[in-house]
Order: C-alpha cells, then sequence, then structure tokens
C-alpha cells in the first residue's frame, strides 16, 4: 500500500462504495470527523514501537481484524482480542479503537497491533495518576491466593489480607467474584507489581461518615443504623461511622434471653439516642422506648383480684414467672400453686410455654412486681374440711410419708393427715416404720381439724382397746404380774406389763444385793416378776416392787405350812421347813 495522502483517499471511497453496498454498519458521524482528524494528521507524525494510537476498523474476518492508524500499511489485529467471554463480537466496522504498535511491518507487509496491550497501557496509565492522586479505583476480585486476594482493576493487583477491611476477615473466599473499591499503595511498573489497599477506602469513608454523624446526633432523636455485633449484653449498631450499644435490657419491655432472638448480624433498624457523650464518642441506644412502657397503665389493666391469663416464660427454685402481655410478668410464688399439696418444684406443676390462669394478688410498680396466685383459681379444700369431717370420726387413706415425727396419711386429693409417732401405736415406738409403711391403707380418727393453718391431726391407737384401763379393772394393788424389762433408769427399772403398758419398779423396791449391780441384775429383755404397790389410773401410772414378791413368797409359805400341820408345831419347825425348802 502507498502512503500518499490522494491514495488514503481513494481507500476512503472505495470503503463508502462497500458500506453502500450493505456489507459494513454506516459509522457515526462522531467516528467519521474522527477519522478525518486521522487523515488531516497523516505524514505529519511519526511512529514508534510500543505507542498507543486511534486507528478505525476497515474490515473483520474470520481471523483478523483490519485497522487504519493512518500510517502507509494498514494493521492488523488477531480477531480474539475483541470476542467477550460470551463469544460475541465487540466491535464493528468504522468503530475508532484504540492500538498499540507492536512491530511497524511484518512478512506480509502489514502493521502489528495489539488491543490488548493497548488497554494495558492505559490502565497503567490511569494506575499512576490514581497512586499519584490517591484517587479510589474499582475491581474485581479474582480469586484468593497467598497472603491475600488477587484483583483485577484491568490488570492484576495484589489486595493483602491486613489491607482488605479495617477489621481482620477470616473468610477471605467470601470476596471472590466481588466488585470493591481501593487506592494503590504501592506500584512498580517495571516488574508489573500493584499492591491495592480497601482498608484505606473504608476508613476514609468512616471518618467522613463519623464527622457527619457526630454533627447530626442528639438525646432523643430517632435514626436508622445497621446492626453491626451481636453479644450476650447487646447489639452494636453502625449509626454512620460510629458504633452505639443498644443494650439487652433496653431491646425490649418484655424478657429476651439473647438479643439474637430479635436482630441479626446486617438488619437495619431504628433506635432512640438515650444518651451521647461528645467526647468520649460514646452512644448509648434504645429500642424498647420506641414504644410506650406498658406498666404505665398496669394499675387500671390487672387490678388486685382480677382473674389474668398468661404464659409460662421462666421456672425457677421459687417460683414461675408468667408473661401477661410483652413486658409485664408476674410471679406466681411456689406457696401460691396449691392449697394442700407442698410443692418442691414449680416445673411439678406447671411447664414453660404452659398458658395458665391465676388471680393478681399484689401490684407494686416502683419495683415492677406483680404477684399472682395459681391456688386462687379453686376453692380452698380445707375451708370446709370440718363440714364434710367430724372430730371423732374414723377415716381410711393411705400412708403417702414417714417422717421422725410422724406419718402423714392422705385423706383425700390434696389432704393430708398428721399422725404424730406417740398416736401411732399403744406402745412406745421410735420411727413409725417399725408400724406403718409407705403406700399401705390405714384407718385413723380425726383428732384435730386446724382449717387456718391447714393442720389435720390423726390418730391411730385410739382405734385400738385401751389396755390402761383393761389392766386397772382386772388388777389391783398386791397382785403379783410378770413383766418384760425394757428401760433402765437412775431411779429404777420400766417393766413392760402389756403392750404399750409400763410400770415404774423403784431403786428402794429392790432387794438390797439388787440395787449395787441393777443393770447386771434385771437386763434389758429380762422378765421377772414384780408385785403391784400402787395403781393411779388418773395419772396412768403403776408402782412395782421386786423386794415385796420374795416377802409375798415367805408369807404363802408360812400359811401354807401353817395350814397343812398340827398345833405341836413349833416356830423353830417352821425355820427348818423354809431352810429345807
Amino acid at each position: 500500500m502507498v502512503n500518499e495522502p490522494g491514495k488514503l483517499a481513494g481507500a476512503q471511497r472505495a470503503r463508502e462504495k462497500e458500506k453502500g453496498a450493505g456489507q459494513f454498519a454506516v459509522p457515526q458521524r462522531e467516528e467519521e470527523e474522527n477519522y478525518e482528524k486521522l487523515l488531516d494528521q497523516y505524514g505529519a507524525r511519526k511512529f514508534a514501537e510500543g505507542e498507543v494510537m486511534k486507528g478505525m476498523v476497515l474490515k473483520i474476518t474470520d481471523t483478523d481484524v483490519i485497522v487504519d492508524i493512518g500510517y502507509k500499511s494498514e494493521g492488523v489485529i488477531p480477531v480474539t482480542q475483541f470476542i467477550d467471554p460470551n463469544g460475541r463480537l465487540t466491535i464493528k466496522v468504522g468503530d475508532i479503537i484504540d492500538v498499540l504498535l507492536e512491530d511497524t511491518e511484518d512478512m506480509e507487509g502489514h502493521i502489528v497491533l495489539s488491543k490488548e496491550k493497548a488497554e494495558k497501557v492505559k490502565v497503567w496509565e490511569e494506575v499512576e495518576r490514581a497512586y499519584n492522586e490517591n484517587s479510589v479505583l474499582r475491581g474485581r476480585v479474582v480469586e484468593r491466593i497467598k497472603g491475600g486476594l488477587s484483583v483485577d482493576i484491568g490488570v492484576r493487583a495484589f489486595l493483602p489480607g491486613s489491607q482488605i477491611d479495617v477489621r481482620p476477615v477470616k473468610n477471605l473466599d467470601a470476596f471472590r467474584g466481588k466488585e470493591i473499591e481501593c487506592r494503590v499503595i504501592k506500584l512498580n511498573r517495571k516488574r508489573g507489581n500493584i499492591v491495592l489497599s480497601r482498608k484505606l477506602v473504608l476508613e476514609n469513608e468512616q471518618a467522613r461518615k463519623k464527622a457527619f454523624t457526630l454533627e447530626v446526633l442528639r438525646e432523643d432523636a430517632e435514626v436508622r443504623g445497621i446492626v453491626k455485633n451481636i453479644t450476650d449484653y447487646g447489639v452494636f449498631v453502625d449509626l454512620g461511622g460510629i458504633d452505639g450499644l443498644l443494650h439487652v435490657t433496653d431491646l425490649s419491655w418484655g424478657r429476651v434471653n439473647h438479643p439474637s432472638e430479635m436482630f441479626n448480624v446486617g438488619d437495619e433498624i431504628t433506635v432512640k439516642i438515650l444518651k451521647y457523650d461528645r467526647e468520649k464518642e460514646r452512644v448509648s441506644l434504645g429500642y424498647k422506648q420506641l414504644t410506650p412502657d406498658p406498666w404505665t397503665l398496669v394499675r387500671q389493666v390487672y387490678p388486685v383480684g382480677a382473674r389474668v391469663t398468661g404464659k409460662v416464660v421462666n421456672l425457677t427454685d421459687y417460683g414461675a414467672f408468667v408473661e401477661l402481655e410483652p413486658g409485664v410478668e408476674g410471679l406466681i410464688h411456689v406457696s401460691e400453686m396449691s392449697w394442700s399439696k407442698r410443692v418442691k418444684h414449680p416445673s411439678k406443676v406447671l411447664q414453660i410455654g404452659q398458658d395458665v390462669e391465676a388471680i393478681i394478688l399484689d401490684v407494686d410498680l416502683q419495683n415492677r412486681r406483680i404477684s399472682l396466685g395459681l391456688k386462687q383459681t379453686e376453692p380452698d379444700p380445707w375451708s370446709t374440711l370440718a363440714e364434710r369431717y367430724a372430730i371423732g370420726s374414723v377415716i381410711s387413706g393411705r400412708v403417702r410419708n414417714l417422717t421422725d415425727f410422724g406419718a402423714f396419711i392422705e385423706v383425700e386429693e390434696g389432704i393430708d393427715g398428721l399422725v404424730h409417732v406417740s398416736d401411732i401405736s399403744p406402745r412406745r415406738i421410735k420411727h413409725p416404720s417399725e408400724v406403718l409403711k409407705k403406700g399401705e391403707r390405714v384407718e385413723a380418727v380425726i383428732l384435730n381439724i386446724d382449717s387456718d393453718n391447714h393442720r389435720l391431726s390423726l390418730g391411730i391407737k385410739q382405734l385400738q382397746p385401751d389396755v390402761w384401763e383393761q389392766f386397772f379393772s382386772n388388777h389391783g394393788v398386791g397382785d403379783l404380774v410378770r413383766g418384760r424389762v425394757v428401760r433402765h433408769a437412775p431411779f429404777g427399772i420400766f417393766v413392760e406389763l402389756d403392750e404399750g403398758l409400763e410400770g415404774l419398779c423403784h431403786v428402794s423396791e429392790l432387794e438390797e444385793a439388787d440395787r449395787q449391780n441393777v443393770e447386771h441384775r434385771f437386763r434389758l429383755g429380762d422378765e421377772a416378776e414384780f408385785k403391784i404397790i400402787k395403781m393411779s389410773p388418773n395419772e396412768r401410772k403403776i408402782g412395782l416392787s421386786h423386794k415385796a414378791v420374795a416377802e409375798e413368797v415367805e408369807r404363802r409359805e408360812y400359811n401354807s405350812y401353817r395350814d397343812g400341820a398340827d398345833g405341836s408345831a413349833t416356830l423353830a419347825d417352821l425355820f427348818h421347813a423354809k431352810d429345807n425348802s
């Protein structure tokens, strides 16, 4: 090809002829003007390898794109440089493009051009300008590499992990494919090295937002923010360059176990400024304050004595908390759960999430406390107990529990009576388990009813015959009785004469020899004969004598001997007979 301007004009007319034939699209007016300028500048400039210049697309083939840059020869660029990732051609005939001159002439006489290298040169120029001016570039994260990320800003650049965010980033893979803004902090064009920082961009943006936010913040204002972090004690909200703390106690008028029940990181929420310390740059936020305090109407809505319905939200050792409405809770103390049963733990009666009815017992507005009663929703069975059971009547019930001091008998559902250990058996027992077993059914006599204190006294031994009355009826002073030694005392020994009936043999009523070693002479469990020397039915006391038994034996022997002998017997004969016996 020749390089005269006339020849170029002829080539232009030939292209216009082809255009008229409809083979290619008509170039835009702006592109024609640009090309005219190229024609005007032809011959006045010098071309150098590595130079970036403008050119017009003349022809597109299956393999190449022919470009006129105003040189003596037309330039050739592989068509693959104009194919996008979807396989589509990105140019058309007549387009003005940037190209880089690689070689002034190849073996076929064409100029070797490169669109890709021209773009890279322009990118580098833009990168250098951004570096010098501290301006922001946009790029796309390509992949994660050692120490950080690879970012495409027209050329590959390195974004260190420490420069990705203002806070350490654990998951670098999450940035893959994202568009980001960054600044160039290091540049070496010869080596092709570019180091970026996204952190600087974020810090500058935060500083700008923070300055603005600090100026407009005021207490009691309602503002929008982004949930930035959630902890056990509250939520940190980004108000725009400055974080505010929304404490867990200011989340809701009701019960909140954890802030995550209400918010997620990234949520945009409206909050109220409760306190703002401009010097320390601390902001306290409120969320529940956006709605009225429900306790302001508690007195009117929940009067004492009213029957209410709520949901059990928490159980403790001392009671159950019931939510009457969001922000208003009442406590059912464990003592207010049953009229008659001893409730060891609220979980024996109620479960979390259960709907219950209760009675308002008390309202303490100052301390925000409402006392509730569960048992008050049912009639008190103790109030009519005296109408259903008369003192002295016999009942039948199950032994529900045994203690050291007695046995509890279930008279009816929710009503237990106590049989004291002294009223279980006529004989002396140390523990109720000696006579009763848990779960067995027994009969008992009602001894006393105390409805006010919810106490019912029962007796079992009262159903058995009175052994004292029988004994006093069948015995008298002077009778000889046989008994079992059951206890020792400093003043004598106790002797069981019948089940539940004891007599006392005072130490003075023992023979002289026995007094020296009572416990050895009268061992526990040993049986011996005694003489009744005193009887007190009213006091239920029986006095015994052991030495009087020997005297009684002597008297009986004497009478027997006297009755069986003639009148000639002498006193010496009597003593002789005793000795022989």
